[in-house]
């Protein structure tokens, strides 16, 4: 029938659809792979995945190690009691380390650069307390001018140096959004001094290393400047006893970041506190990175190109059936599993591999083949669409529109109720218009869609036209559990429209002074199991029945005419089509099958007892013992109009046989 490669092309060929979405989805996959580990070469990405490393770290993160440096905090209670202005002279400083040192302290750590000389008592006292267990900070920066780069050290004055005192580089390196992350590359770091000064196993490894932190400010143990001078009558015995002891600016309300601050810097805990952290403080982490190892790696370009590959191809294998609105569930499962993953990660294998590229390339690879399976169905839905608009009813349209999979398609055993409808007299009204045929064409075009209309708003299946004969079924391809009620319904919805299609026409020719031709139909009606799908050749086909069910339907349509009736059903029909009243007619042998077959007709509201005086009349007429003059005749033709020319045609057939 018209349009249905159309229909072979949306379902026929799930193969090479397939094969075709797999080579699609494939190519998604390896550029998204492409593009993701790209974009990850970019600087705001690396930033980006930089603050993930932020969150990841800090949940849950472990609290500073129980044998970690002490702070000795140049803070508002010390500069408060000490009542001297800033910087303090460092005959002070002096004193501090001499009381350190007596405190049993074993490493000290000044976070101050004296790099300029002050008065020179109180630099040779402070020259004086200095020794080998004394750290002091230098810094080092880079100056850019237009004219070169130049790395310039700020280093303590040289008589502190030659009291013995080590000097630490403590300069810092911030990422692009200022906020301390890196562990520093120095061999002579503040913090590396101190560990080797105190006799702590240390190792500075290979590859980029992040900072693990232990909480926001103030979380290591911190005494204030002024305790620190006078331990015995501030802070518990033996509070330094052993312990590295690092000194430096530490305000007890940590600065808040918009706001800067003295020697404080934003850390990867600053994401959740938004204050920054003394650079004392961040000395002691990086101390307790090294000494305990507790440094985080970098993933490499190697690790974090294999974690995007992965996670594109698990997404592609979950994505590879088909993509549903789980898919977005999905989606927002792994990427949470991601994370999970990369904290685990930093956690028990101090490895940090962002879950950003992995997570975007797991997504993308879902979300694109979403957007081609949709794509994929709206074009779909408008084939099924347009093949199928002249053959089912807009409601089944919308149906198979919706769920193509309802659609089987290349031959499938069902049991249908097929119809076939045929204009009687056809030939004579033909020949009649011979001389006018748009005029016929017109004609033939009304009488068939009214009917066909009928047929489509009973969720009939329209298989063909044959000229004037219409064919349909019902049950295929979608389900109809009521298909023979829908048939019936359909056919008598349609011997009611020939009666108002002949008045029109009547009235149209009576107005143009023309000839009327009566039209009239009949129609067969049975139900059974037959083979629906496509059927042709390989360059074209139909969807279409094939069965002896179906050529028994053509049979019944046309011997309607020999008993009076213009709708004649099989008994597979007259069995289930229970909302009418199936009135048996005759039992027949038609032409291409040998056994007798039942044949009836419908009619709708027919009362009880005529039905069964009905049965009566043609059990009579079997048995041989109905006569011709019996009143059941008449009071049969007057109690069923519509079957009065059949009463009169067995009337007459046992008036014959009596003769």
């Amino acid at each position: 029938m018209s349009g249905s490669a159309t229909k072979h092309e949306v379902t026929g060929v799930n193969g090479t659809q397939r094969i075709g979405r797999t080579l699609r989805l494939v190519l998604l996959t390896v550029m998204t792979i492409a593009m993701v580990s790209t974009l990850t070469r970019f600087p705001f990405w690396s930033l980006q995945e930089l603050r993930s490393f932020d969150y990841l770290s800090t949940f849950d993160d472990p609290a500073p190690p129980a044998d970690s440096p002490i702070v000795v905090a140049i803070d508002e209670p010390s500069l408060a009691e000490i009542n001297v202005q800033w910087p303090w002279p460092r005959d002070i400083h002096a004193r501090l380390v001499e009381a350190l040192r007596a405190a049993g302290a074993k490493a000290i750590g000044l976070d101050i650069i004296f790099a300029e000389p002050s008065a020179p008592e109180r630099d040779a006292a402070l020259a004086a307390a200095l020794g080998a267990d004394v750290v002091l900070a230098g810094d080092e920066s880079l100056i850019v001018t237009p004219q070169a780069e130049q790395l310039v050290r700020t280093t303590p004055l040289p008589a502190f140096s030659a009291a013995g005192a080590v000097t630490g580089l403590a300069s810092i390196s911030l990422g692009g959004d200022g906020t301390f992350r890196e562990l520093p590359r120095y061999e002579d770091g503040f913090a590396r001094e101190l560990a080797r000064i105190a006799g702590r196993p240390h190792a500075l490894p290979q590859g980029d290393w992040l900072v693990q932190s232990f909480g926001p400010a103030r979380s290591y143990p911190t005494v204030s400047y002024y305790q620190a001078l006078d331990p015995d009558n501030f802070l518990p015995k033996d509070f330094f006893r052993d312990r590295v002891v690092i000194v430096g600016l530490s305000l007890q309300n940590a600065p808040e970041i918009n706001h800067g601050g003295a020697d404080a810097f934003a850390t990867s805990y600053t994401v959740h506190t938004g204050r920054l952290v003394a650079g004392v403080e961040i000395q002691a982490t990086i101390f307790d990175n090294i000494v305990g190892a507790r440094a985080i790696l970098k993933a490499g370009t190697p690790v974090v190109f294999a974690g995007i590959a992965l996670a594109a191809i698990l997404s592609a294998l979950t994505v590879w059936r088909s993509t549903r609105w789980q898919t977005a569930a999905v989606s927002l499962g792994a990427v949470v599993a991601l994370a999970v993953a990369s904290f685990l990660l930093i956690r028990y294998a101090q490895l940090f591999v962002s879950p950003l590229g992995p997570a975007l390339a797991f997504v993308s690879v879902a979300i694109g083949q979403a957007a081609f399976d949709y794509a994929d169905e709206r074009r779909n839905r408008k084939q099924i669409t347009r093949a199928f608009s002249q053959y089912l009813s807009p409601a089944l349209v919308e149906r198979l529109a919706r769920d193509p999979s309802q659609l089987r398609l290349g031959g499938e055993r069902r049991t249908l109720s097929i119809l076939f409808c045929d204009v009687r007299g056809f030939t004579t009204i033909a020949e009649t218009m011979k001389d006018d045929p748009e005029q016929l064409t017109t004609l033939i075009n009304r009488l068939l869609t009214p009917l066909s209309d009928i047929v489509l708003g009973h969720s009939g299946t329209i298989d063909k036209y044959i000229g004037d004969c219409l064919m349909a079924f019902w049950n295929a391809p979608l389900d109809d559990e009521d298909h023979a009620n829908h048939a019936v319904a359909a056919a008598i919805d349609m011997l009611a429209r020939m009666e108002s299609l002949n008045e029109e026409l009547k009235r149209e020719a009576t107005e143009r002074g023309g000839v009327h031709h009566q039209l009239r139909i009949g129609i067969g009606i049975n139900t059974g199991e037959c083979v629906v799908g496509n059927m042709g050749s390989s360059q074209r086909f139909d969807y279409s029945v094939l069965g002896d069910a179906v050529n028994l339907a053509s049979r019944l349509e046309g011997a309607s005419k020999n008993y009076g009736v213009p709708l004649l059903i099989g008994e597979g029909t007259a069995l289930l089509a229970d909302r009418f009243c199936a009135l048996e007619l005759d039992r027949i042998t038609v032409k291409g099958r040998t056994t007798a077959s039942p044949v009836f007709t419908a009619l709708a509201g027919v009362a009880d007892d005529v039905a069964e005086k009905h049965r009566r009349l043609v059990t009579a007429r079997y048995a041989g013992t109905l006569a011709p003059d019996d009143p059941l005749f008449d009071e049969m033709s007057a109690a069923l109009p519509p079957l009065s020319p059949y009463y009169r045609i067995v009337r007459n057939e046992r008036a014959e046989n009596i003769r």
